[in-house]
């Protein structure tokens, strides 16, 4: 276990480019303030501040783009209360959660578990119950988040009213869709879509996931 000092990088901090990424950035980005824990969760985390996660999780109380629509976790805020390391207690093995969706996908990075490229990130999409690989980094993934570079992405999982139906959703919360995405039935217009905390949408994703794979 790195200490703080040990982690926290001084010469070149890795918020320096976060922020001047935001301030080029096309689309809507909000920087949230840190907490007081941020100490704790940089030595939960352990990775330096030079890294973009490590800034993220001790510079911010997460970053939200795209008027909320993708969430990145940081030391947590009122209004986005999970943290980094909270939000990966007893949920993940053998991959690390880092950010998530409005329409309940998630994003981690494989430790082990989703395939052999670890380090790479995976999302999990609502309209899939299987894991996909990315092949990029963390900070690939957040610089193509801020420059706009996730619109073709997310072209199927964004119905007509999708922007200020996300304004108004609360950070630690989800769309949740009915019948699922993934069966045939599903359909981001067709559904019925309802709002439900974000733990319980990737609660019942994984206990899906794990009787229908039986693993």
């Amino acid at each position: 276990m790195r200490s703080l000092e040990e982690l926290l990088d001084h010469n070149d901090p890795g918020i320096e480019r976060i922020r001047e990424w935001i301030e080029a950035s096309s689309v809507d980005v909000e920087l949230l303030p840190p907490s007081a824990q941020r100490d704790q969760v940089l030595l939960d985390v352990q990775v330096t501040t030079r890294s973009t996660m490590g800034a993220i999780a001790y510079e911010t109380g997460g970053i939200v783009v795209d008027h909320g629509w993708l969430r990145f976790l940081g030391s947590g805020h009122p209004g986005f209360t999970r943290t980094l390391p909270a939000w990966n207690e007893n949920r993940s093995n053998g991959f690390y959660l880092i950010a998530d969706d409005a329409v309940g996908g998630f994003f981690a990075i494989n430790g082990g578990k989703l395939g052999d490229d670890l380090g790479n990130v995976y999302y999990w999409a609502p309209d899939d119950l299987d894991w996909e690989p990315l092949e990029i980094g963390y900070t690939d993934l957040f610089y193509q988040a801020v420059s706009g570079g996730l619109d073709d992405f997310y072209t199927d999982l964004r119905w007509t009213s999708w922007q200020p139906d996300t304004r108004q959703l609360a950070r630690d919360r989800c769309f949740f869709f009915y019948p699922f995405l993934w069966t045939n039935e599903g359909s981001i217009e067709k559904s019925a879509r309802n709002e439900i905390p974000i733990s319980e949408a990737f609660a019942l994703k994984n206990d899906l996931y794990q009787q229908l794979e039986g693993n």
